[in-house]
């Protein structure tokens, strides 16, 4: 991708730069491995050199002059009672908060130099920790990162991609650059992501709506679906009539070629909550994302119909983001196209709904750490982002695959980016007293990333009772997953005027992203800052205000899973949420 930002400085100083070439040369020779594999990744295959014109954009994100300062910043506005708590940052405050020291950007500037990268080719943006680089032949590319770039084809889609299984960095640029893509990410090919599970259904009125009984029947009925009225009855958010709605913003993040349909929204309104059919969304499209409403896709119209029926009329906005990873020629990354994006707005949804995710192992590491600290940088602009756990309890298949640096092992699969600690990840559940886990609810222990302060005193505990079984399947030390849990079992949708019934924490995240769009409502309306990164708020003064689920499990891997009990679990976090206790709970602060 080509970046197009608000605003671009030269990353270059103004005058020539042969001068900086001399006092550097000789670090451009001590080159240090950043990241390996040992043999093409999983359904991958090697199609061998691309042309020799053939040319990449390279994306460089340069560490922060204090890389403390980002997260410290992000639990003192996101910690209840805390002197700066709901005090979010201005997109130009997160900027200066994350530049690099200025030293580091001469020291790039003299690298880039000496591989003959011409300045006219270079930008850079937020506070100077991103540098792009447009098109760069690859000969130069794999000079400059002591590189291999060849064709890689996925098996199962035929997407390709032009990446390297390794790459360097000279020793004297290791510690401030934290990462470079593309190299090593193979990409986000279709397979992997969090797909729902679809059934076409012909569902009658008797199903969904129960005559003189209250709608949480439904949820307890192998019969019965799951419709805006019963979530909305369950989760008591029924009596709540927003205020804030032309202040407050629901943002729903769509990739690879997913978008809604208005006509389908109007038509699940009209069944499912009459007073709603007004309700529309705005189409933002980044990345040449595409929008076609004729031709929608049931993921995006389950994400639109849910948070538009639990949180109407609050603002909503569409994101279709263009780009798949996949592309041979550009940096062409969904995520850090569309973070890029949003960073760069005035103001942030205050609410992101993102119902996907891929195995957090088929991620390298920088690339993983890179796009969580974007994350960060969005909950510090005071937006609350949540993250689908994924559909595999803690795994799928066998779960034998190679690690990133390309040794086989036995591991459950946790979802990435819903191993970031700075997201919300929502699992999933089903059924009505009592609510219990769906076991498809992914859910388990990051490997990338350590466990959260926030977590210390929820985790722990769920590990002695644990005691030893499944040890090395998982790393106890990790960041737990999910954080909460929302029904994910037997949802009803429309697509084309066709009723389909969906199961999945694709279902979950956008019902919980619709009831915390409302706290948020509740909070603006009240003249508070919006509840911004929420796990603090969650596993601390909110507490209280969540239905614990004690039991079921998420089997996978060839085992049975973890189990829900009391307190957190790797299966249902924290529990569900109750909005009503949540509303008593949040008017105290």
């Amino acid at each position: 991708m080509r970046f197009h930002p608000l605003y671009v400085l030269s990353v270059l100083s103004p005058g020539p730069l042969s001068s900086l070439a001399t006092p550097f040369a000789s670090h451009w020779d001590d080159l240090r491995p950043i990241h390996t594999w040992n043999s093409v990744p999983e359904n991958w295959q090697n199609l061998g050199h691309p042309p020799a014109d053939t040319t990449i954009d390279l994306h460089i994100a340069l560490k922060a002059k204090n890389e403390n300062a980002l997260i410290d910043a992000l639990i003192e506005v996101s910690s209840p009672g805390h002197p700066r708590q709901g005090a979010h940052l201005s997109r130009e405050e997160v900027a200066e908060l994350v530049a690099p020291p200025s030293d580091v950007l001469e020291l790039a500037n003299a690298w880039l130099n000496h591989y003959g990268v011409h300045p006219s080719t270079v930008s850079t943006k937020h506070g100077g920790s991103w540098l792009t680089l447009t098109g760069v032949p690859v000969s130069r590319a794999n000079e400059l990162l002591s590189a291999s770039y060849q064709l890689y084809q996925h098996i199962g889609t035929n997407e390709t991609v032009l990446r390297t299984l390794s790459y360097g960095l000279p020793a004297a640029l290791v510690e401030h650059v934290q990462n470079v893509a593309p190299t090593t990410h193979f990409g986000f090919p279709r397979m992997p992501r969090q797909e729902p599970v679809m059934r076409r259904g012909r569902a009658t009125r008797e199903q969904t709506e129960v005559p003189g009984g209250d709608p949480g029947t439904v949820l307890s009925r192998r019969d019965q679906y799951v419709t805006p009225s019963s979530l909305r009855w369950f989760y008591k958010t029924s009596g709540y009539v927003p205020l804030a709605s032309g202040r407050n913003m629901l943002g729903v993040a769509g990739y690879l070629g997913d978008w809604p349909s208005p006509d389908d929204l109007r038509e699940f309104m009209n069944r499912y909550r009459s007073d709603a059919m007004s309700a529309t969304y705005r189409v933002v499209q980044i990345n040449g994302g595409g929008y076609d409403p004729s031709n929608p896709t049931s993921k995006a119209n389950l994400d639109i119909q849910y948070t538009s029926a639990i949180a109407y009329p609050t603002t909503h906005i569409f994101y279709s983001t263009g780009g798949s990873g996949t592309q041979a020629d550009t940096h062409d990354d969904p995520f850090v196209n569309w973070l890029d994006f949003v960073l760069g707005l005035w103001m942030v949804p205050q609410t992101v709904s993102t119902p996907y995710g891929m195995p957090e192992y088929i991620v390298p590491l920088d690339y993983a750490t890179h796009v969580c600290n974007l994350f960060a940088q969005l909950g510090l602009r005071g937006a609350s982002v949540l993250f689908s756990s994924g559909n595999e309890g803690v795994g799928g298949g066998d779960c034998l695959f190679q690690d990133n640096s390309g040794n086989p092992r036995v591991q459950f699969r946790p979802t990435f980016p819903s191993t970031c600690p700075w997201v919300t990840s929502v699992g999933g559940t089903t059924g009505y007293n009592p609510e219990v886990a769906a076991s498809l609810s992914g859910g388990g222990f990051s490997v990338y990333f350590p466990r959260p302060s926030y977590q210390n005193n929820a985790v722990p505990t769920f590990l002695r009772n644990l005691g030893g079984q499944y040890n090395g399947f998982y790393n106890p030390g990790g960041r737990g997953v999910p954080d909460i849990a929302l029904q994910a079992v037997d949802f009803l949708s429309i697509t084309n005027r066709e009723t389909l019934i969906i199961d999945g924490t694709s279902c979950s995240t956008p019902s919980a992203a619709g009831i915390i769009s409302l706290l948020n409502d509740y909070r603006i309306s009240n003249g508070k800052a919006p509840l911004g990164f929420l796990n603090i708020w969650l596993y601390g003064a909110c507490l209280e205000g969540l239905n614990d689920i004690t039991s079921g499990s998420n089997p996978g891997c060839n085992t049975d899973g973890f189990s829900a009990v009391p307190r957190w679990d790797p299966v249902t976090g924290l529990g569900s949420l109750d909005f009503e206790r949540l509303v008593a709970i949040l008017s105290r602060w």
